[in-house]
Formats: structure tokens, C-alpha cells, sequence
């Protein structure tokens, strides 16, 4: 239909003429005493453990990609509503842990003696309806930190959303900020939060208005890539690269532009 073609011609246009107003400089990368491959190893000599909530969503499948190959844990644990059957042998010492997240309190012992701790849980509105993304992206996401700080758990690392506040009007926004919030509350030695734009995946489960967003998503990630996109294998880099430098910082707010800097950390270093 010629209407369809004019409106995404339209829509796309919109988009541009965001991406410019909102454009901003790369952000500097971190200052380090030492090269990136160093702090790896340093801290691969830690013999830390950590444990991935929402490992079979794509943050979460990615993260856990990332942490096997870089071997950065002796101890790698997933925390999920069912097990994930691993066809690759590289992920034989990944343990699991199944629980019931209406139930969370009687699995306290999953969340115990985890060093470090991913939460990459999260669903939709349109998915599970106003009270399910609740009760998933808040409820389930304060009690698992709960538990993860009872039961010693060091730095918390929280996938969130650009925009996330407390005060916001929008539902989304809102519940992510709050979230936010309450999880700061409990006093983890070190709190990142990252607050990643819209992110750039192809995604198994078919979303067809992400799909549709993605699609006018591409050009602009390409001109202005920090602005409202972000991949997600970025976003996952940062996660692991922040983790490995040193900070004396007890929160840690990632927005967009930190996200890329942090993401391509590597590979700013070769140049």
C-alpha cells in the first residue's frame, strides 16, 4: 500500500531529525593504569564467581556467550524459571540453578556466594500486561538483589533502560526507575546500572513492532550510533568491561554514550 511506504518514509525522517538534535560527542573512554587485556587477567586471578538472571533473553544469552569465552569467572551460575539445554561444550561448567520467581524466599541458597551479579531480566508490557511487567522487571528484579546481597553478592550489575525515572509518567520508565532505586537502597559494595537506548538484535522471539522500530533504527544507528541504538553485543562488552576496572564509585550510571565508550573499549585501545 502506498500509504505504508509514505508513512515509513515519514517516520524515518522523524527519526533523523531526533538523532541530530539529540547528538552528542563520543563519550572519553575511562582512564586506566593499565591496558584492558591486563585487568583481565588481574581479574580473572580473582577467582570471582558470578551468577546471569535472564540468561535466555538476548542480553542474557549474550552475556553468558561472552563470560564462558572470556573465562574472566572460575564460577559461572544461571539463575532462571527453567534449565537451558547447552548443545556447545564449552558451556559443561556452566552450573544452573532452577527456581520459582513467585517463590523466590524458598531459593535463597541459588543466590548464595556469587561475587558478582548480572540481571538481565525483563519483559513487556504488550507481552505480559501491565501487572505481569511488573511484576517481572520490579518484583522479581528487587527480591533476586535482595537475595543476591544476603547472600554476599559484591557488585550488582542491572540491565535497565534510557530514560528510566522514577517521576516518570510512562509506565516503563517509571517501574525501571524505581527499580533503580530501591535496588541502590540495598548497599552493594558496587551498583552498576546500565541504561542501554533501543537495542539492535535479531531477535528469536518476533516482536513485529521492534522488528518494525529495528528496521528504521538501522540508518540512523549507522550516521549517529550512540545516540538511540546501541547493539546488544556492546551493551554485553560494557557489562564486562566496567566489571573489570577498578572504581571507587559505589553506583555506576551507564547511560547510552558510557555504554558504547565502555563497549568498544577494546578496540579504541588498538587504534
Amino acid at each position: 500500500m502506498p500509504g505504508v511506504g509514505v508513512c515509513g518514509i515519514a517516520g524515518t525522517v522523524l527519526i533523523l531529525i531526533i538523532a541530530i538534535l539529540l547528538y552528542e560527542e563520543p563519550a572519553e573512554l575511562p582512564r586506566m593504569a593499565k591496558d584492558l587485556k591486563t585487568l583481565q587477567e588481574d581479574y580473572r586471578q580473582l577467582n570471582k564467581s558470578c551468577f546471569i538472571l535472564g540468561a535466555s533473553g538476548e542480553t542474557g544469552k549474550e552475556l553468558l556467550k561472552q563470560i564462558v569465552e572470556s573465562q574472566l569467572f572460575s564460577k559461572v551460575t544461571v539463575i532462571g524459571r527453567r534449565k537451558i539445554n547447552f548443545e556447545d561444550e564449552a558451556y559443561k561448567d556452566v552450573k544452573q540453578e532452577v527456581v520459582d520467581f513467585e517463590k523466590l524466599e524458598e531459593h535463597s541458597a541459588a543466590f548464595q556466594e556469587h561475587d558478582v551479579g548480572f540481571c538481565c531480566l525483563g519483559t513487556t508490557k504488550a507481552k505480559s500486561g501491565e501487572a505481569g511487567f511488573i511484576r517481572v522487571d520490579h518484583d522479581y528484579v528487587l527480591k533476586s538483589a535482595q537475595l543476591a546481597k544476603a547472600g554476599g553478592c559484591q557488585h550488582f550489575n542491572l540491565e535497565s533502560s534510557k530514560g528510566a525515572n522514577k517521576g516518570s509518567s510512562f509506565l516503563y520508565l517509571r517501574v525501571k526507575g524505581e527499580v533503580e532505586a530501591e535496588v541502590e537502597e540495598l548497599g552493594f559494595d558496587r551498583f552498576s546500572i546500565f541504561r542501554p537506548a533501543f537495542l539492535m538484535c535479531d531477535r528469536e522471539e518476533y516482536r513485529p513492532t521492534e522488528w518494525m522500530t529495528r528496521k528504521m533504527m538501522t540508518p540512523m544507528a549507522y550516521f549517529f550510533p550512540t545516540v538511540l541504538t546501541v547493539p546488544i553485543t556492546t551493551l554485553v562488552k560494557a557489562m564486562l568491561n566496567n566489571a573489570v576496572l577498578q572504581s571507587d564509585k559505589k553506583v555506576d550510571l551507564l547511560e547510552n554514550k558510557a555504554i558504547h565508550a565502555l563497549g568498544k573499549m577494546e578496540e579504541e585501545k588498538k587504534c
